[in-house]
């Protein structure tokens, strides 16, 4: 069974819950598609960062040095660089000091106050006029200019706002969702960085056969051309030795080429600086799963995973929303006071203060309040659907991945068996062909089937161990079990 990196496109999550996942969507739930092999610059660099921060990085300084890396330390790595953990994370940010800003409204306003005033009242206009008192003179047009200071201390405390205490527990519950969020996109990170390193270990995997194959066609081609000089084997025999000398040598360079290609998209991934020398530690390994059934790792899921916990908190917030909407025509209790000084000046000043109290009621507002209702109720309905559907789709990823771990360790033990019989088959050859019992020609095609059987065996072992990695990302909490799923890596 064929299946690499490129081919794991992966649906849209919970995190963004304004995107909606396509009809094909399907497979483990990530906030971007990922495909760790994907190019950068088609159409722009820039446009591609925006599609899938998970593919890129805030890159580290080159050591200087060459760098040996387990898949631990790859994940530790794209854990601290990754672009959208490093995204996730600041809007996480955000959601606090919404939240933060929800609670001040809430808790007690304290301010000064300070003030130099100069003024020139006209005495008609506030209305003050005496009747004309013979002998006296009237009353002059204005007061005259005069100043006064006037400096306070002013508080002011709501009582009771029911919109403002349900806007601050739906901002809490926001908050407790992006902080969700982070521990789900810290899986997607995993499973990237996982993959990723999977595929560099194939791909070296790759080159090491091609070198082996290329040691044997050498030798081979060594052997044939003696025989023909010998007079021994036609020359067709030493054609074809060549052909097959020559299109190794390619095969060698083509898997030389994809493996430098993967290496840079795991540096890209993890935050490795782009000429950063490193190797890979670890190695591609087949352990069976045990200790876990389909019934259990959905149990698991639904209990564990960040993306639908965090579903559920939005729903709260959603809830509470609807609350503080409905909550705009009850009463608004405040209160308010200052204390201060004031006078002609900071000698001359007497004891000012105010203290008052505020209800408010709406009474009409032309069906603005009605509007945010239906709209918040809209939404809370939304956030519900989207949950459900979450938790089917959780359930769905988990029996997909189990049924990719079947497969896949399936065709690990058939691949081995049939790699194990190419090569019995090409030792045969060779040596039919060394006795003169048959031509290269056979020699040529043991040769293929080798190859082909090497590179089934290591699509199939890429394959079971991209599939633990897709199970331990469906269960929730990758970064914990994948090194019990890979073997202790």
């Amino acid at each position: 069974m064929k299946k690499t990196a490129l081919t794991l496109i992966l649906a849209i999550n919970a995190i963004a819950w304004g995107q909606t996942a396509g009809p094909l969507g399907y497979s483990i739930s990530t906030p971007h598609p990922i495909n760790p092999a994907g190019g950068t610059t088609t159409p722009s660099a820039q446009a591609t960062q925006q599609q899938n921060p998970y593919l890129g990085s805030v890159p580290a300084s080159n050591t200087g040095t060459k760098i040996r890396l387990s898949l631990k330390g790859a994940i530790e790595h794209g854990l601290h660089y990754n672009l959208g953990l490093v995204e996730t994370t600041q809007a996480s940010a955000d959601a606090r000091a919404e939240r933060m800003r929800a609670l001040a409204a809430l808790l007690p306003q304290l301010s000064a106050d300070a003030r130099q005033g100069y003024e020139n009242l006209s005495l008609k206009e506030i209305g003050i006029k005496l009747p004309p008192i013979p002998g006296l003179p009237g009353l002059p047009p204005t007061t005259g200019a005069f100043g006064y200071q006037d400096a306070r201390i002013i508080a002011s405390q709501s009582i009771y706002n029911g919109e403002f205490r349900n806007q601050y527990r739906a901002r809490k519950s926001q908050e407790q969702a992006s902080a969700l969020s982070i521990q789900d996109s810290r899986d997607v990170v995993v499973f990237a960085v996982g993959t990723a390193y999977l595929q560099v270990l194939a791909s070296a995997a790759r080159v090491d056969t091609a070198k082996a194959q290329l040691a044997s066609a050498v030798e081979l081609d060594r052997q044939t051309a003696n025989r023909v000089k010998n007079e021994v084997a036609p020359e067709i025999d030493s054609i074809r030795a060549q052909v097959e000398h020559q299109s190794t040598e390619q095969r060698l360079t083509n898997a030389t080429n994809q493996l430098q290609k993967d290496k840079l998209t795991l540096a890209r991934i993890i935050g490795l600086a782009i000429d950063q020398d490193f190797e890979l530690t670890d190695a591609m390994t087949y352990r069976p799963l045990e200790g876990l059934t389909t019934e259990s790792a959905t149990t698991e899921a639904l209990n564990s995973r960040s993306d639908l916990r965090s579903a559920q908190a939005s729903v709260e917030a959603a809830s509470f929303n609807v609350r503080s909407q409905k909550a705009q025509r009850l009463p608004v209790v405040s209160v308010s006071a200052n204390y201060g000084g004031g006078g002609p000046n900071i000698g001359n000043f007497n004891q000012v203060y105010t203290l008052t109290g505020d209800v408010s009621v709406p009474i009409f507002t032309g069906g603005r309040i009605r509007a945010d209702i239906e709209q918040a109720q809209e939404d809370l309905a939304r956030k519900k659907a989207e949950y459900e559907d979450l938790k089917g789709r959780v359930a769905y990823d988990v029996r997909v991945a189990w049924l990719d771990v079947n497969a896949s360790e399936s065709s690990v033990k058939v691949a081995q068996r049939n790699k194990s019989l190419a090569d019995q088959a090409l030792v045969q050859s060779q040596d039919r062909y060394t006795n003169g019992v048959t031509n290269y020609l056979e020699v040529v095609q043991a040769q293929e089937a080798v190859a082909q059987a090497s590179e089934n065996y290591i699509e199939s072992l890429f394959s079971y161990d991209v599939s633990m990695i897709s199970l331990a990302r469906a269960i929730g909490g990758a970064e914990a079990k994948l090194s019990n799923y890979l073997g202790g890596k």
